[in-house]
């Protein structure tokens, strides 16, 4: 799980600096109808980290795990992303990440292939699913570095 825990913690140490260097005004104007401005796209990937560290730590608990998805948009709807400063927001997304890493880091080899299911979706292993989230992370990181994405 380490590989799993150094990708995410390049991906955090790479892409804070570009994080930070952005205003208020450009995190907080509208990317378009029914999108995501790019303070509540951080603010997804803070719900995301909160969500995905439950995971991780309960799948080490059981032989096989199932956990409820959770609707998005009414997440960054109800947290009011959209309201609250930058620094406030990189600050929660950090903390987080550095938390997730660790518990990453730290998943014994012998639960690498433990059974998730996550709302409807189909069984993968508790490796896979750390895998994901890096790569979520990712994707979403490079639409508020490049808009344009």
């Amino acid at each position: 799980m380490k590989y799993a825990a150094e990708k995410l913690r390049s991906e955090i140490e790479a892409s804070y600096p570009r994080l930070r260097a952005l205003t208020e005004v450009e995190v907080s104007a509208p990317r378009g109808d029914g999108k995501w401005s790019r303070k509540e796209i951080l603010g997804h990937l803070i719900d995301s980290a909160a969500n995905n560290h439950q995971r991780f730590v309960r799948a080490q608990m059981v032989d096989a795990f199932e956990w409820p998805g959770y609707e998005q948009n009414e997440w960054v709807r109800v947290h009011g992303y959209r309201d609250q400063t930058w620094t406030e927001l990189l600050g929660f997304w950090l903390a987080l990440n550095g938390l997730v890493a660790r518990v990453i880091e730290l998943v014994p080899e012998s639960k690498a292939d433990t059974r998730c299911i996550i709302g409807a979706g189909e069984a993968v292993t508790l490796e896979w699913l750390m895998q994901d989230y890096v790569r979520h992370l990712r994707h979403h990181l490079t639409q508020i570095i490049e808009p344009t994405q």
